[in-house]
């Protein structure tokens, strides 16, 4: 039994989720939460983790910290994006198991999904086909941890779920042009050519996409519920279970940023995957979780921050 008084280990806890999840940990009255830097603790190294254990003696682990980016980077960095997520996920699953923790909380990514899933995204068509080709090395590397958390589970009995959130947004998101997702890339490109007074915006790819999206507080919400109800092999997906065309979005983006011009397509640039939108029965099934923010109010939040931050907006990796 989890309690208030558990040390709770939360990787990435000072990015975008991960401090969202602090936030939320407080607020049910947590208080021993332990938050590394990548400053200090590398933890693609094995002898950092078995150090970061040592000092912390955690008994809840909550791994969201991941070497990720949009298509531009996930093209660039297809070697070092596998590496990266697949050794820190290992290293921390098995420290965990060496020391019998309570609870182990992995964050894998829907890039894990077959390119073609039949939509919505079942959690039982993970290992039906190779994912899109442009975030492949990521997703299959966090689907591999998946495959740990299961048979530490089965051989050690180590208390480890597997949670699968969809593309995350809100406020203190990464704003980078060239490492950032779509929705804050949209709303970076629409408030500063309506700041500028520019005439069109040019977008990735044809539009045709389709994505969904998670607010980022209603994620961490479903994290942490899971942290306490959720006690199963199998993943879990975590979504809104709202699909909207990336054409669509993007004319959403421009319309609550003020931004009047045109919009061009620039179809050299890949879509990625066809269509993203996940079946959430389950997580509303197994532990009461259904997301709450609606899309619009969200979008609402996002680009306020950044209109707020415009000067100098959060440009981080993590």
């Amino acid at each position: 039994m989890i309690s208030t008084s558990d040390t709770i280990l939360v990787t990435g806890g000072s990015g975008f989720l991960g401090s969202v999840v602090c936030r939320q940990l407080r607020e049910l009255g947590f208080t021993n939460i332990v938050v590394p830097r990548r400053a200090e603790y590398n933890l693609v190294e094995q002898d950092v983790v078995e150090s970061l254990y040592e000092r912390f003696r955690p008994d809840v682990v909550l791994h969201l910290a991941a070497e990720v980016g949009g298509i531009g980077a996930n093209r660039d960095n297809p070697g070092r994006f596998f590496y990266a997520n697949l050794a820190m996920g290992m290293h921390l699953i098995e420290q965990a198991r060496v020391r019998t923790i309570k609870k182990f909380v992995q964050v894998g990514s829907i890039c894990a999904y077959p390119k073609f899933t039949p939509v919505p995204f079942r959690e039982e068509e993970l290992w039906n086909g190779y994912p899109e080709e442009t975030n492949a090395p990521y997703g299959i590397a966090k689907k591999a941890l998946l495959t740990m958390c299961q048979s530490y589970r089965e051989q050690y009995e180590l208390d480890a779920i597997y949670l699968l959130p969809v593309n995350l947004y809100g406020p203190n998101d990464n704003f980078h042009p060239h490492s950032s997702h779509v929705i804050p890339a949209l709303i970076r490109k629409c408030v500063e050519a309506r700041i500028k007074g520019a005439d069109h915006i040019t977008a990735w790819g044809t539009g045709k996409a389709t994505r969904e999206f998670l607010y980022v507080d209603d994620c961490a919400e479903g994290l942490v519920t899971a942290m306490l109800r959720y006690d199963s092999p199998e993943p879990i997906n975590l979504g809104s279970g709202r699909e909207i065309s990336i054409r669509d979005l993007t004319e959403l983006v421009a319309k609550l940023s003020g931004f009047t011009g045109e919009i061009r397509w620039d179809a050299t640039k890949p879509d990625g995957q066809p269509r993203r939108c996940l079946n959430v029965s389950r997580a509303e099934k197994a532990m009461g979780w259904k997301a709450k923010t609606s899309f619009e109010d969200g979008l609402r939040k996002t680009i306020a921050f950044f209109e707020a931050h415009a000067d100098a907006p959060p440009e981080r990796v993590y």
